[in-house]
């Protein structure tokens, strides 16, 4: 039976400043939030007792807190020292989860090793793997501090998001990199840190593609072929992924996947066999299943009126198997791009623990 990792969650945001309880199932999250107007509100897909139903064993979950810049509607936070703050604090929710057992902080090879031994064996009983990753570097208060963030278990790190950050442009602007990030970056790939390129700009993506060697990944991202938008990887982004040994989440946000969607006016028409067509096609651009992974996004900001119309919980995507069998993929293809290509990735990534001395 396979299962499922997910390339890319905002559980800490979500506990902490959308203020849900994900240890309750998402029905009564939904019951909380019944009155809320705001898009996202009462109609959420993800909680812990959803991630297990959908046989969810690890995920790359997220810190993400953003500056506040003035022109940009996006949330964020007044001062770099606050947006630090923030992002301290959303380890400190997930160290929290670990300590109750709810989740298992996978920061070496080991624990990874020791995950999937324990997940084969006894799924039910095991904790939910997690492996954190920043989204938007914003967090990081000058270069140097990122080893501070790395030896507290950060693994991958996405310098910007939407709009322009302390360290270049993201989703929607044409900028490239701010002049603090090449330092950052060396900085990045010296610890061994994996380098998330989603939602980098067109020219900031040019621009790590010489100034980076290290390991890149994009943890959900989508084919601008299929649906034609910044947001999404051209041909040869994605081929420059797959050339350097990198996964592919596919997204599952509908903006992402249904061209011409109007966030907050359009309807979501697409379903898992949307979701199917960009997997298809990455596999189709490397000749191969090796380089295909899943990166839902969901609850990234929106609930089950942006997903595919099949979604109605996290718990479903594990019916993505029976689409991609139906598509002609083989089985061992198909627990590839549901979880092998990912664990495959974060073994070469994840440092040995360090010896005791």
């Amino acid at each position: 039976m396979s299962w499922l990792f997910d390339g890319h969650l905002d559980l800490a945001w979500n506990a902490i400043d959308w203020k849900r309880d994900l240890r309750q199932s998402v029905a009564n999250i939904r019951q909380a939030e019944r009155g809320r107007t705001e898009p996202g509100y009462g109609t959420n897909t993800v909680s812990l007792p959803a991630l297990r139903e959908g046989r969810v064993g690890i995920c790359i979950a997220t810190i993400l807190a953003r500056l506040h810049r003035p022109g940009n509607p996006m949330f964020g936070y007044a001062t770099p020292e606050a947006v630090y703050a923030v992002g301290q604090g959303q380890i400190a929710y997930y160290r929290a989860l670990a300590r109750a057992g709810d989740i298992r902080l996978l920061q070496w090879r080991e624990d990874l090793d020791e995950h999937l031994h324990q997940w084969n064996r006894s799924p039910a009983t095991t904790p939910i793997g997690v492996i954190l990753s920043m989204e938007g570097a914003d967090p990081v208060l000058d270069p140097s501090n990122i080893d501070e963030w790395y030896h507290a278990g950060l693994r991958a790190i996405g310098l910007t998001h939407y709009g322009l950050n302390r360290y270049g442009g993201g989703t929607a602007v044409k900028d490239g990199l701010a002049p603090m990030a090449s330092e950052l970056l060396a900085r990045i790939e010296k610890l061994g840190i994996a380098l998330d390129m989603t939602h980098l700009s067109d020219q900031a993506f040019d621009e790590v593609r010489t100034l980076f060697q290290g390991r890149i990944l994009a943890s959900h991202q989508n084919v601008r072929r299929l649906v034609p938008d910044q947001r999404q990887f051209t041909d040869e982004q994605l081929c420059l992924v797959i050339e350097r040994g990198g996964v592919i989440g596919a997204a599952f946000d509908v903006w992402m996947l249904q061209a011409n969607y109007v966030r907050g006016e359009s309807k979501p028409n697409v379903t898992l066999n949307t979701v199917a067509d960009h997997i298809a096609y990455v596999c189709d651009l490397a000749g191969n299943a090796h380089h295909s992974g899943i990166g839902t996004d969901l609850d990234g900001g929106f609930g089950t009126e942006q997903t595919p119309t099949d979604i109605d919980t996290i718990a479903d995507v594990i019916r993505l198997t029976d689409v991609l069998s139906s598509r002609g993929f083989a089985d061992k293809d198909i627990d590839l791009i549901m979880h092998g290509n990912w664990c495959r990735f974060w073994r070469e990534i994840l440092p040995p623990r360090p010896a005791r001395t």
